[in-house]
């Protein structure tokens, strides 16, 4: 009898079969993860690229006991088909189901939580020493991808990992290079017999010999050991981490079991100190259209299995669309304006960007940090930079928005996407903060649009200014608004009233805006007049006109996007308060104090009392004071 996938339960089952049968058990992961994420979207280029490398770390290591560490973990969809959760994978990124993410709560096999790249050494690293100081000899294994290795973090942990010299296997998944086949055959013959435990008792023996040979040995022992390197180094760039005081071996094929399975055998059973196996594997492996263009299918929405098509949707035109056709329309006018991503230049929707001003857009791959510095540098010399990042990875950043831009005041432009929550890739990737952790600094100009047109004149507005500017606008489509064809520039710290009301202010702020326009137009049907505010720039406030629409109204109703906790809503209350207007009553509408998991947006709104009835019932509970 054939087993299937179906038959695993756990990784416990994966270890009593053949390599055919194993891979057999990747045909049907494939088959299942194209099949569910065409209907629930998520990322299937990167789950579709560590099928075989997730089985033969299963099949290995003695997980849950061993530790497998994901880096970013959007590619553990295998993972969690192999970990008992076959029954549950429909519900994949869908509201209360599962995350698309490693998760505590879902899995002893998810060792650590994680949703931003890089951090799978430094984890892991943690958990080895932990491991040794309890006399745990349980294995620790970290996956990341070439691309997560260009972040300083990563290679902090490397540093440390071969000081410390702990028991450490770092896996390298490296998805970008390629490899011809004889070269490939000779590494993985390398990789598979350097790591024997034959060759490693007599490197060990040859080197005590020698170092009997007082004078002599030592010289020997040298041109041995640049021997050995000389061979890896030639087929392998082993030199950088065999400067790190990693063992290297690799690099190998990560789709073939007969060579994984054994290297990882051998490296279990023989290598002690920190490793780092570099492992090639194909992003999209295993379906035409990832194969073809693994970067349109990194993430995605539902699409067709057959044709790989994505669902139309009549959605409007989107807000990082807007950002991306302004900004070259911008900069066509302006040679000095220039564009950085943090790896994620579609994402950003500096695409177009990047194809028509090649010489003026930079990305610096996952280096927020860098890419901020970067861009002051840029300042410096008289260009307009304009980084994009989303709003949860600026949080990286935040030492060089103070020290290397806000405090010189240099021109640069932080083009904040994915303000507010996103959907269905959960708290790791909810923009929520960055109004908390960013209306404090000083020389920060800091906007948040209404909608997609308001975009645009905003960011025209923040690139002529001549300190530093930032702007927050949401993930997803716009309020199908026309745009304007000439782009103008905003009187900084002015707001707009959109409504006026003797009874009560709504004080909406980026994306809030309509709901709250919405939920005045049902107030009035209950007979309360509210106004409305859009107050555009969150820094620096319209002091004068909220404050003489709360000394109007007497109640104040503040919206945001954003955590209640040092938010839009705690910025009105110090405003109030700096303007002795305590007699004024106030409801502030923001997320709770916990991280909000993934779901629809609509669904997170209504739940955290952010759409248009939850402001109608705020307004009423505080019209009854």
């Amino acid at each position: 009898m054939v087993t299937r996938l179906v038959d695993i339960k756990s990784p416990e089952d994966l270890r009593k079969l053949s390599i055919p049968e194993l891979e057999t058990i990747a045909d049907d992961l494939r088959e299942t993860i194209i099949n569910t994420v065409s209907k629930t979207g998520g990322h299937l280029a990167p789950s579709l690229g560590v099928v075989e490398l997730t089985l033969a770390l299963h099949y290995v290591f003695n997980t849950p006991n061993d530790k497998l560490v994901w880096d970013v973990g959007h590619q553990t969809y295998a993972h969690k088909l192999l970990t008992g959760r076959q029954d549950k994978f429909s519900t994949l990124r869908q509201y209360k189901g599962l995350s698309g993410f490693p998760k505590f709560k879902e899995s002893e096999y998810d060792a650590f939580e994680t949703g931003h790249s890089s951090t799978s050494i430094s984890a892991a690293l943690g958990m080895a020493c932990a491991k040794d100081l309890k006399k745990d000899s349980n294995k620790v294994v970290a996956i990341i991808g070439d691309g997560s290795m260009t972040a300083g973090i990563a290679f902090e942990a490397l540093n440390q990992a071969g000081h410390l010299d702990k028991d450490l296997i770092v896996i390298l998944n490296d998805n970008e290079m390629s490899i011809s086949e004889n070269v490939g055959a000779m590494s993985s013959f390398l990789s598979r017999q350097l790591t024997s435990k034959t060759v490693r008792r007599l490197r060990k023996h040859i080197s005590t010999r020698l170092k009997d040979l007082h004078g002599v040995g030592d010289r020997f022992l040298n041109v041995l050991k640049k021997s050995e390197e000389n061979i890896k180094s030639f087929f392998t760039p082993a030199m950088l981490f065999e400067a790190l005081k990693f063992y290297y071996i690799g690099p190998i094929s990560g789709h073939q079991l007969e060579d994984l399975i054994p290297t990882l055998e051998n490296i279990r059973d023989n290598v002690d100190g920190p490793v780092l196996v570099h492992v090639i594997t194909q992003k999209g492996r295993g379906y035409g259209p990832a194969e073809a263009n693994p970067g349109n299918y990194h993430g995605v929405g539902p699409f067709d299995v057959l044709t790989g098509v994505p669902i139309p949707s009549s959605s409007p035109i989107s807000y990082t669309e807007v950002f991306g056709k302004s900004i070259c329309t911008i900069a066509r006018n302006n040679p000095d304006v220039v564009a950085i991503s943090a790896a994620m230049p579609a994402g950003t929707g500096l695409t177009n960007f990047s194809k028509e001003f090649p010489d003026r857009f930079f990305d610096v791959g996952i280096a927020e940090q860098h890419g901020v510095t970067f861009a002051a540098g840029l300042a410096v010399e008289g260009k307009r930079p304009v980084v994009a990042i989303y709003s949860s990875f600026f949080q990286r950043a935040l030492d060089q928005i103070i020290h290397d831009v806000c405090i010189p005041s240099l021109p640069v432009t932080l083009a904040i996407d994915r303000g507010g929550v996103v959907g269905d890739d959960g708290p790791t990737h909810h923009g929520v903060f960055d109004i908390s952790f960013l209306r404090f600094i000083p020389n920060l100009t800091y906007m948040a649009p209404k909608d997609e047109n308001e975009l645009q004149h905003m960011l025209h507005t923040a690139i002529s200014l001549p300190g530093p500017a930032a702007i927050r606008y949401p993930r997803g489509a716009g309020e199908n608004v026309p745009l304007d064809p000439d782009f103008v520039n905003l009187e900084v710290g002015k707001g707009e009233l959109l409504r006026q009301g003797e009874d009560i202010l709504l004080l909406p702020v980026g994306n809030r805006v309509y709901p709250a326009i919405k939920a005045a137009e049902g107030l009035e049907k209950l007979g309360i007049n509210a106004a409305v505010i859009n107050p555009r720039f969150i820094k620096p406030l319209d002091d004068e006109l909220i404050c003489e629409w709360a000394r109007k109204t007497g109640r104040v109703v503040t919206i945001e996007d954003n955590a209640e906790h040092g938010g839009f809503g705690s910025l009105v209350l110090e405003l109030l308060s700096k303007n002795k207007l305590f007699a004024v009553k106030t409801h502030l509408l923001g997320y709770p104090d916990h991280f909000i998991e993934h779901g629809p947006q609509k669904t997170l709104w209504k739940n955290s009392k952010l759409d248009s009835p939850s402001i109608i019932n705020a307004a009423m509970e505080l019209m009854k004071d």
